[in-house]
């Protein structure tokens, strides 16, 4: 396969370099470029194309939340893990919605965020268990209090995946418990997306959470 280009960003030299060097002893991870700041971020995002951005959030010139969102409107194919020390609501649910894929806190191993990458490369969310928390928490309270909306433009193998999605399951966990193809999965998604407008399956999640298509039981 084809290495993962990943682009780092973090106002940090020193975090910049030690994710660098671990990075660089996965045969399947290449690092294209690092930024100081957000305004470097989204210049060598438009630059580099690559598949994974690794960003933290509080950054100078442009934060993480706006280098997103000017990123995911130019270019929505790249993915967007935020790595960062900060678990404040207003930051994760800002840039969930503004089109980031995963979620990570800094506290986790160097491994967790080689996972993290591959991960989110393949189109999979994920979240550091604190953000998971809090999500379930803001739209459990969501979905027991929000009025139904249709859900009729999707079909009912798309609200199953969906549904299994919101769950947190990998798209190969999503097959296996629906008996069908990754392939299968994946153009399912492909068409969940386009129908709802969204670039990402943490989008499509909360879009469906709050319009109380899916619950987190």
């Amino acid at each position: 396969m084809e290495k993962i280009r990943v682009l780092l960003a973090d106002d940090h030299a020193f975090v910049r370099e030690s994710i660098r060097k671990f990075l660089e002893k996965e045969p399947d991870l290449e690092v294209v470029g690092e930024a100081a700041d957000g305004e470097q971020m989204v210049a060598l995002a438009d630059e580099l194309r690559p598949d994974v951005i690794v960003a933290d959030v509080a950054m100078p010139n442009l934060n993480g939340i706006e280098a997103t969102k000017k990123i995911k409107a130019l270019h929505p194919a790249i993915a967007i893990l935020i790595l960062t020390a900060y678990d404040f609501d207003q930051y994760v649910f800002t840039l969930l919605e503004a089109g980031a894929t995963s979620y990570l806190l800094k506290d986790i191993s160097s491994q967790e965020l080689i996972r993290g990458i591959y991960a989110t490369y393949r189109g999979d969310s994920v979240l550091h268990p604190a953000i998971a928390r809090k999500i379930t928490q803001r739209f459990r309270s969501t979905h027991n209090n929000a009025g139904f909306q249709s859900h009729e433009s999707l079909s009912d193998r798309e609200l199953d995946v969906l549904r299994l999605a919101a769950l947190g399951k990998s798209n190969k966990e999503i097959a296996d418990e629906l008996f069908l193809s990754i392939r299968t999965i994946e153009s399912h998604v492909g068409h969940i997306f386009n129908k709802l407008g969204v670039n990402s399956r943490t989008e499509a999640v909360i879009l469906a959470l709050k319009r109380g298509w899916v619950g987190l039981e």
